[in-house]
């Protein structure tokens, strides 16, 4: 639940490059685009995700857990200091979120694309229980957690569909 509660431009820049944790919150500044911060920020996480490709999964897959657990305090600080819960220029969770399903996908142009598709699209349907836990769990955690579950899902899908294409390719 994004609360877009109409903040003053200078405000969400004052607390997204005051400090390096407003920074980190805010997507190296990419949570201040007025339109789609979300998109924006998981745009930006992709481009940051570019050395993810370079390692191994078990590696990636621990990064990514350092920085969701490095995101509960960086989102409840910015929180804070925004005086709003899960404002949506904070799109540290977006990163995240991201970097967990390129993570899990080749390192293929068309792969990333289907990764950020399907990323987009659970963050912001939100089907059960993310709507869920999105309504019932605050703070930072609560910020992080629906993002994580959104990656999730989507990288079960694009799993799915990798297993499928090779069964489909074997047999034909």
């Amino acid at each position: 639940m994004n609360d877009n509660v109409d903040l003053d431009q200078q405000a969400l820049i004052h607390v997204a490059m005051q400090s390096p944790i407003g920074f980190l919150a805010f997507g190296f500044g990419s949570g201040l685009v007025p339109f789609a911060p979300g998109t924006a920020g998981t745009l930006a996480g992709m481009l940051v995700a570019l050395p993810l490709a370079g390692i191994p999964i078990w590696a990636a897959l621990g990064l990514v857990g350092l920085a969701f657990l490095a995101g509960i305090p960086i989102c409840q600080k910015a929180s804070q200091a925004l005086g709003v819960h899960d404002h949506g220029g904070i799109v540290w969770d977006e990163f995240v979120g991201i970097w967990l399903v390129l993570a899990l996908v080749p390192f293929h142009w068309a792969w990333w694309l289907a990764a950020f598709a399907a990323f987009r699209f659970f963050d912001v349907v939100k089907p059960w229980p993310i709507d869920w836990l999105d309504e019932k769990v605050h703070g930072g955690f609560g910020i992080m957690l629906d993002d994580l579950l959104a990656a999730v899902y989507a990288a079960a899908v694009l799993i799915l569909i990798g297993i499928l294409s090779k069964a489909f390719s074997a047999v034909g």
